[in-house]
């Protein structure tokens, strides 16, 4: 039997080969990337592993809507906190 992917391999193969053309990221449930996670590696959990990744700027991980948009770091959407972006609209 051929050996495993590494948890970083692995998510960096997904979001290459899962992400819709025009989107640089996925979205960790539509996409199915949690449920071939699980699969893959017999039941572990992916909100761990991709937490622990995003925590070594391995990837970067964007709260949405029903879930996350997982990143390579080199393609993610530049964070601007919400206050920061308040205080720009306001003219501050």
């Amino acid at each position: 039997m051929p050996e495993k992917l590494s948890h970083e391999e692995f998510i960096k193969k997904a979001i290459v080969s899962l992400r819709k053309e025009g989107f640089k990221g996925i979205h960790t449930v539509y996409s199915g990337f949690n449920e071939a996670f699980k699969k893959y590696y017999d039941g572990e959990d992916p909100i761990k592993v991709t937490t622990e990744l995003a925590a070594a700027n391995k990837l970067v991980i964007r709260p949405v809507k029903g879930g996350v948009m997982l990143y390579l770091p080199e393609d993610a959407p530049a964070s601007k906190s919400r206050g920061e972006d308040a205080l720009g609209k306001m003219g501050l």
